[in-house]
């Protein structure tokens, strides 16, 4: 240990010590969750002195070392176990037996991003990864209904599926709403979903727009002999209504697998992500990620990092989250923040900012494991019989300033297809209208899988045409 370090240890106090173990043998035993934390000591504390106040904070301490505490509660005491000093990085190893043996997502949030935000030793303080033994992965949900099952619904394979958000995004009545998925689902898009406002406005009944979707999608379906997805808002006041929109969509009509539940998972809780996810395994839980930017944007010295928020959503049992366009479309994101949350996401193991995450519930070494792995990155469908093997996968869902000319940009950023894209104003901005908006989105997706350049592709596709006239025009005006 440099001289420095055997500074800062001797500057801890008796309860601070109780919070620091530099000599930790195996952070990776299978009995801790880890963290990786950027923290800028606040008042009085230097680093080591302030990841201890975190530690015991977000563990079973409090700031005055109690008479309370037992032999046993000292097991579960959270401890500092590295620093980067020159980064303002400390690493944090936490005992998972801490958290609720049920499986509760929030429940680890609240110890490891909860109070500590609020802490005035701190400056900063910002998760950055976390890493999931494989013992505790098991006793955490885990997607259940996968961008695969979708993909087989739809038949939709070896591309990325097409959807849009409607727009405006909030003011059409229900037939109005339920016009537009028809326009789009006729030009050949895949999916479409609500946006994450919307609700039972008195302009746009909940009840209506169900049925108006749903006549809709049938008619598309009629017409264009391909099956058709719908991601339906049921973020609410409370428990009962949120299950009551539940049952309205699967009461409806609709055909299993042709509906998704979309959940605010930030301002509606993971409590309402665990919860549909328990009680509707065979349907595609999307989530919605409004709000994360208070926590995730780069800026922000306080919170946590896409990819925390991601690998959370994933073991809460989302199918699917937005992950950013990593810089492509209008939203604040970098390849090196939404393309390692996206392949975190959706492979059975890859490397995050600090850890590399393993999905697998045996043993990495095990062949069938290796093999697994192997697959899931020849992009071929893994744990669909052997799901004791493995956490399933949790799909990038991708939005925010994409369209048809900028699709192959954010492909080649991705590295892979295997994402449901929503573009909004990109297909509904088209000088045709939606329906030759989503005829540009497939013309630009074709061009891409038989590897035209859409410039090229464009001479015999009208719609595209319009749709890089239009939109290399609107991208340089907006400059």
């Amino acid at each position: 240990m440099s001289s420095i370090r055997e500074d800062l240890v001797k500057s801890l106090n008796s309860k601070q010590e109780a919070y620091v173990n530099m000599e930790l043998p195996d952070p990776t035993n299978g009995e801790y969750l880890l963290g990786v934390f950027h923290l800028k000591p606040g008042g009085k504390f230097n680093i080591l002195q302030a990841a201890a106040e975190v530690a015991a904070e977000s563990s079973t301490g409090t700031n005055f070392k109690v008479n309370t505490e037992t032999s046993f509660s000292r097991v579960m005491n959270a401890l500092v176990y590295q620093l980067d000093l020159d980064r303002e990085l400390v690493w944090i190893a936490y005992p998972w037996r801490l958290f609720d043996r049920g499986g509760n997502v929030q429940n680890i949030l609240t110890y490891i991003v909860g109070n500590i935000l609020g802490m005035k030793e701190v400056a900063a303080l910002k998760l950055l990864d976390v890493w999931f033994p494989p013992s505790m992965l098991e006793q955490y949900d885990g997607p259940s209904y996968t961008v695969d099952d979708m993909r087989k619904y739809l038949d939709v394979y070896d591309r990325p599926i097409l959807g849009t958000i409607v727009k405006p995004k909030m003011g059409l009545t229900s037939a109005e709403y339920a016009e537009v998925c028809y326009d789009f689902w006729v030009g050949g898009g895949d999916f479409v979903k609500n946006d994450e406002p919307q609700a039972n406005q008195d302009f746009c009944p909940y009840d209506k727009m169900v049925k108006h979707v749903k006549e809709a999608m049938d008619k598309a379906v009629r017409e264009t002999g391909h099956k058709k997805v719908h991601s339906f808002n049921v973020s609410a006041a409370d428990f009962d209504t949120m299950i009551e929109r539940c049952e309205m969509i699967v009461n409806a009509g609709f055909e299993p697998g042709s509906y998704a539940f979309l959940i605010d998972g930030i301002t509606a809780g993971w409590m309402a992500v665990q919860t549909l996810r328990r009680r509707y395994p065979g349907v595609f839980i999307h989530f919605h990620r409004a709000a994360h930017g208070a926590f995730t944007r780069p800026e922000n010295p306080l919170g946590f990092s896409v990819l925390v928020l991601s690998k959370f959503a994933r073991l809460a049992g989302a199918s699917g989250i937005h992950t950013g366009t990593a810089g492509v479309g209008k939203m604040q994101g970098t390849p090196e923040e939404d393309v390692v949350a996206a392949h975190e996401i959706q492979y059975m193991s890859a490397e995050g900012h600090f850890f590399k995450q393993s999905w697998s519930k045996i043993p990495e070494t095990d062949k069938d494991a290796i093999n697994i792995v192997n697959v899931d990155m020849a992009h071929h469908v893994v744990l669909e019989d052997d799901s004791w093997r493995g956490m399933k996968k949790c799909c990038p869902i991708v939005s925010g300033g994409l369209n048809p000319v900028r699709l192959k940009p954010f492909i080649d950023v991705m590295g892979n297809v295997d994402f449901i894209t929503t573009m909004g104003s990109g297909v509904h901005a088209h000088p045709g209208g939606t329906q030759d908006g989503a005829r540009a989105l497939v013309q630009a997706c074709d061009a891409y899988l038989q590897m035209i350049d859409i410039e090229e592709y464009a001479k015999s596709h009208k719609e595209l045409a319009q749709a890089i006239e239009y939109f290399t025009k609107a991208s340089k005006d907006a400059m």
